[in-house]
C-alpha cells in the first residue's frame, strides 16, 4: 500500500521533482558541451569548465545541514526551481554577448548552486516523506524520471536546436532552448507549490553556530560508520568509466569522419537520445526498481554494475567501425542506455539503504550523492584531454579499462544494514 501524507500521493510529485533535479544537472553535463561545440569551443575547453562548474553537487554536504535553520525542505525545492528557471533565461541571453562563453559558464555555476541546493532538500522530502516500502517502490521512478530530464535534454531539446539551427543559425537556436529550460522550471516551480509535500518543518536547528556543530558532528559520525572507505571507494568508481564517457560520447557523434567521429548531425543525436535512448532507459530503470525490490540488492548488485558498465563497448565498436547507418547506431544507443537505466538503480539505492541510514539521513545521503559527484567530475573534467590525446577509436578502449575498477569495488562493497530476505528496502533512523 502506498502512503499518503496529506492527500499529497507519491505519483503526483516524486516523477516531477525528481525530474526537475536531473534537468539543470544535465543540462550543463550534457546539453551545454553540444551548445559550445556548435559555438566553436574545443573539446578540452568544454570538458574542463562545464565540469568545473558542476562542483557545487560535489560540496553540497557542507550546507546541507545549514537548511534545516530555516523554513521547510518545500520552500527551497520551490524556491531553488525559481532561481535556476530565471538563470538559464540569462543563460540564454548571454550567447549573443562577444564573451559568451565566460558569461554563461559564471550562469551555470550558479544554477550548480542552485541546482545542488534543490537536490538536499529533495532528498529529504523523499526520505521523511515516504515509508520505507513506498521508498524502495519508488526508487526506479525516482531514477527514470531524473534521467526522464537526460533524454529530454540530450534528446528532444537536442533535437530541436539542430532543426532550429538551420533556419535561424547557432546562437539564437540555443538562445531559445536555452529559455526552454528556463520555462520549464518555472512551471515546475509553480506545480510544486501546490503538489509538494511539506518534507517536515526545520527545528533542528536554531542558529549559525548550531548549524555549524551540526555540519561537524555529521562529518563525524558518517565517517565513523562500519566500512566507510570501502563504501566511499565503491561510490566513487560505480560511475569511473561513465565519468570518461558522457562528455565525450555526443562530441563524437558531432565530429566528422575525417576526426575519427560519426558526423551526425544535431537533430540526428537528438533524435537517437531522445526516441530511442529515452524508451530503453525508462524501461531500464523501473524493471531494475522491482528487480532489485524481489531480488534483494546484495544479491543483484553485480549484475547491476555489469548492466551499468559492459554496454560501454558500444561506443568503442563505433568508433572502431565508423558505422554510417543510422539505425546500427541507435541499436548501440539504446543497448547503452537500457543498461545505464538499469545498472545506475544499484548506486542509488546502496547509497540509500547502506550509506544513509542512521540519525543524519538526510545529511548523509547528501554527503555520499557528493562523494558520487566528485567521482563523476573528475574523469569527466579530464575526459576532453584524454579524447584529443588518443583520439575516439583509442579513448572508448580506455574507457573499457576504466570500467575495471567498478567491477573490483563492486565485489568488495560492504552491506552492513542487512534487511530480511535482503530485500531492498530503506532502513529506518535509529
Amino acid at each position: 500500500m502506498f502512503k499518503v501524507f496529506k492527500n499529497h500521493h507519491p505519483a503526483t510529485w516524486v516523477p516531477s521533482v525528481y525530474f526537475a533535479m536531473g534537468l539543470p544537472f544535465v543540462a550543463i553535463a550534457a546539453a551545454s558541451s553540444l551548445m559550445f561545440k556548435n559555438l566553436g569551443i574545443s573539446d578540452t575547453k568544454i570538458a574542463f569548465w562545464t565540469t568545473l562548474v558542476m562542483i557545487p553537487w560535489t560540496l553540497k554536504p557542507l550546507w546541507s545541514p545549514l537548511l534545516e535553520m530555516f523554513k521547510t525542505k518545500k520552500h527551497f525545492v520551490v524556491a531553488t526551481q525559481m532561481v535556476t528557471g530565471i538563470t538559464f533565461a540569462l543563460v540564454a541571453f548571454s550567447l549573443q554577448l562577444p564573451h559568451f562563453f565566460s558569461f554563461a559558464i559564471a550562469f551555470m555555476a550558479i544554477i550548480a548552486f542552485s541546482g545542488a541546493t534543490h537536490d538536499i532538500a529533495t532528498v529529504g522530502i523523499y526520505l521523511n516523506e515516504l515509508s520505507p516500502e513506498d521508498q524502495a517502490k519508488y526508487v526506479g521512478w525516482q531514477g527514470a524520471f531524473y534521467n526522464v530530464a537526460k533524454i529530454l535534454s540530450g534528446g528532444a531539446l537536442v533535437y530541436l536546436a539542430g532543426e532550429l539551427e538551420q533556419n535561424l543559425g547557432v546562437v539564437h537556436a540555443w538562445m531559445i532552448v536555452m529559455g526552454i529550460y528556463g520555462i520549464i522550471m518555472v512551471l515546475l516551480s509553480v506545480y510544486h507549490m501546490k503538489m509538494l509535500p511539506t518534507g517536515g518543518s526545520s527545528t533542528e536547528v536554531k542558529s549559525l553556530k548550531e548549524g555549524l556543530e551540526t555540519l561537524k558532528d555529521v562529518a563525524k559520525t558518517f565517517f565513523q560508520k562500519k566500512n566507510i572507505l570501502l563504501s566511499i571507494l565503491f561510490v566513487i568508481f560505480y560511475r569511473f568509466a561513465e565519468g570518461f564517457a558522457i562528455k565525450i560520447a555526443p562530441l563524437f557523434f558531432k565530429a566528422t569522419r575525417e576526426q575519427g567521429g560519426l558526423g551526425l548531425s544535431t537533430s540526428e543525436i537528438g533524435m537517437i537520445y531522445g526516441i530511442f535512448g529515452a524508451a530503453a532507459f525508462v524501461l531500464g530503470s523501473v524493471l531494475a526498481g522491482y528487480f532489485t525490490a524481489k531480488r534483494g540488492l546484495k544479491k543483484t548488485l553485480m549484475i547491476l554494475c555489469a548492466s551499468f558498465n559492459i554496454p560501454f563497448v558500444m561506443y568503442a565498436l563505433l568508433a572502431h567501425f565508423q558505422p554510417d547507418n543510422l539505425y546500427l547506431v541507435s541499436i548501440a544507443v539504446i543497448t547503452e542506455y537500457f543498461g545505464y537505466g538499469f545498472g545506475f538503480v544499484g548506486l542509488i539505492l546502496y547509497i540509500m539503504q547502506q550509506i544513509s541510514p542512521g540519525k543524519y539521513k538526510m545529511a548523509h545521503y547528501a554527503f555520499a550523492d557528493g562523494i558520487m559527484a566528485l567521482g563523476f567530475m573528475i574523469p569527466s573534467m579530464i575526459s576532453g584531454y584524454f579524447s584529443d590525446f588518443l583520439g575516439y577509436k583509442l579513448f572508448f578502449i580506455w574507457v573499457l579499462i576504466a570500467t575495471i575498477p567498478s567491477f573490483l569495488i563492486t565485489y568488495f562493497a560492504p552491506f552492513n544494514n542487512d534487511q530480511p530476505n535482503d530485500k531492498a528496502v530503506i532502513v529506518e533512523e535509529a
